[in-house]
Order: structure tokens, then sequence, then C-alpha cells
């Protein structure tokens, strides 16, 4: 992420996400979400949030199981015409009240989906892993710009305030030069039948999840992005949540400035962490991606001052992401995490998929 790019993301989240901004004060309509999947990240985090957004709507739902789907609707007051099923998703076209679908489905049915809003003529916000390849990820760009429709990935810590707030002292040099960071996400899954263990659905195990954070991390700390990867898994396979996909994998990455990042997912130890160390100070987030209760330090050599961010942009983190979209779509302006911030990570996580099963340093620059 270049330098110019970073600048973008804090100038944008801070100008354009207030709920006083130029649509509010218009009194333009807040624009509906279609919710795709009612699992729990979709039911029990992203619909409640709607209470928080200025605007955002929840407009419709999306579900394979007919009496969730008529309980939420009714709990939300919403007309039967606002429930679809898998199989009737693609009418969501005849709906005027639905300007938006938000894909909260496991990993490998993102492109099919955001492939299929596109071409419904409704704008599209994809949770992360963007896709569980390259090619899903250009296919998913490709329908978004053919139908003119924005598409923007669920990259909810550009609008956390600590995140933010770290983004902004790392550009202004308040650690000095970078020198290195380090980047740890994990959690403990406990059910060998949780679909994030299952390659199908999935697309691989705590990389195309928590690993994501890290490698988000990795780089808008740095403001760069990578040269180099050089990548290692570690999964015990005898578990019997690990047949399929990996659990704990780490990587480095090597930046133009000659600055290092350590990264790591785990599926068997929590862990939220990032540490920027520059040539004449630190900060540190920990935990730092989480919904709610992030903490921030800065000093010398350690914890030595605690950093308290400016509030906002929106009400929360997920609020902002969601009506951040919404003023993207109303001023013509690209998302600040859009869908080739999400082919750029998709990328990444290729190559170090790559260097783990190859054992080797993969460039990323084209060089040999």
């Amino acid at each position: 992420m270049e330098i110019a790019r970073r600048d973008l993301i804090l100038s944008a989240a801070a100008l354009s996400l207030t709920s006083t901004g130029w649509a509010a004060g218009r009194g333009d309509r807040p624009l509906g979400y279609a919710i795709v999947g009612l699992g729990t990240y979709g039911l029990n985090v992203i619909i409640p949030q709607f209470a928080n957004c200025a605007h955002s709507r929840l407009a419709a739902v999306v579900s394979g199981d007919p009496a969730k789907a008529q309980r939420v609707a009714a709990e939300h007051k919403l007309p039967a015409r606002s429930i679809y099923s898998y199989e009737t998703f693609d009418s969501i076209r005849n709906n005027p009240d639905v300007d938006i679908v938000y894909v909260c489905l496991p990993n490998s049915m993102h492109a099919e989906y955001t492939i299929r809003a596109a071409k419904a003529g409704k704008h599209v916000m994809c949770e992360k892993p963007m896709a569980i390849s390259v090619a899903e990820c250009e296919a998913m760009i490709a329908a978004c710009k053919q139908a003119n429709r924005k598409l923007m990935i669920g990259y909810r810590c550009h609008f956390e305030p600590f995140n933010l707030e770290a983004m902004r002292l790392a550009k202004t040099g308040a650690a000095g030069k970078i020198r290195y960071v380090r980047t740890e996400h994990g959690f403990v899954q406990r059910s060998p039948e949780a679909w994030r263990l299952k390659r199908a659905l999935a697309g691989g195990g705590s990389l195309m999840d928590m690993g994501v954070y890290s490698l988000q991390a990795a780089r808008y700390m740095t403001g760069e992005e990578p040269i180099a990867v050089t990548a290692r898994e570690s999964t015990d396979r005898r578990d019997p949540r690990f047949t399929e996909v990996e659990d704990m994998i780490e990587w480095t990455l090597e930046f133009p400035s000659g600055a290092i990042a350590g990264c790591q997912s785990m599926y068997s130890a929590n862990q939220n962490h990032i540490l920027l160390m520059g040539d004449t100070g630190r900060i540190e987030l920990e935990p730092a991606t989480r919904y709610d209760g992030n903490h921030m330090w800065t000093g010398k050599d350690g914890r030595e001052r605690e950093i308290t961010p400016p509030p906002g942009p929106a009400k929360t983190q997920f609020a902002g992401q969601l009506d951040h979209l919404v003023q993207c779509i109303r001023s013509g302006r690209e998302p600040i995490v859009s869908g080739e911030e999400g082919l750029r990570d998709m990328r990444i996580v290729e190559a170090i998929y790559r260097s783990a099963r190859e054992g080797r340093t993969i460039r990323l620059d084209g060089r040999a």
C-alpha cells in the first residue's frame, strides 16, 4: 500500500463517514442492504450495526433457512417481499429497496454471490477474504465493472479508531524509520465440524481467516507493498480439526524500504497483536483488531505511553464500513478497500501457500 494510498485511507475515513456528512444534510434516504447469509457474523454482528449507521439500513435478508429468514425479517419489520432464498436470490434485481448486497457467506461462495449481485444491478460489500483464488477475485472485479457497480471488501479495521491512529502515527514518523512489524492473529477452533475447517468451503485454514488480519496489518502499518515472502506451516495432521486445512502458518514479508514483517496465523491458540518497531520507537496494539476493547501504546523501547485515539470516524467500525460504501456510491469515489485491495491480498496469500509448499522464498515483484 503506497504512501499516497494510505493518505487516502485516513482522509476518506475522516471526511466521508461523519454522521453530519453532505448526504445526511441533503436528506438523502439511507441506502438499503441485503444481508446474504444469516450465520453468526451476518446475523449477530452486522445486522445489529444498522442502528449505528447514518446512511445505511437493512432492506432484505437472504438465507437457506426459511424459518430463520422469516423470524429476522419480522424482528426488523421487513415485508415478505424482502425475504430471499439462495434459489430466488437473482430476483432481488426487482427490489428497488435493495441498493447493496452484503455477502456474509463461506469463502468459497463469495465469488458466485458477488457476481450474481452485480448482474442483478446491485453494489456489493463482500466479507474477507475476498475469495479463494486470484482468478475468482479477478472475475468479481470484472463483473462489478461490467455492471458499473461498486465492490468493497469488509476490511473493518480501516474504520477502527486504534488502527487508524496507528496508521497515522506510523506515517508521521512517531517511531522513526520503520524497520520491523510483528503481527499475529489466531483463536482456538473448537469443533472439527466448523465450516472454516472444510477446504471446500474455506479454501484453506487459518491463513484464509485470521491470516488476513496479519497480512493487512503488515501492509497498512508499513505503507508499502511486499516484494518477497518466505513461509512455513506447522500443522498436526493427527488432530481431527486439521485433516483438510492448516493450523499455524508463519511468513516473513520483505519491503522495498528494507523493512521486514513477521506474520502469523493460527487456529490452535489465541493471539491478537500488532507491533511496529522503528529506529526511534515503537507502536504496539494488543488486542489490536477485535470488535471492541483494543489497546495501544507507544514508547522508545516498551509500553511507556498508552494512547487513546480520537473517536470515530463513525459510532462503530462496522457502521463506518457500511456507511463508507454508501458515501462512495453517492460520490462516485472508489472505496478505500475496494476489490483491487482484496485482489492484492489474495495474490500474496497464494504466494504464502506456495512458499510454504515449496520451501523457498517467492518474489512478488516479478524478479527471479
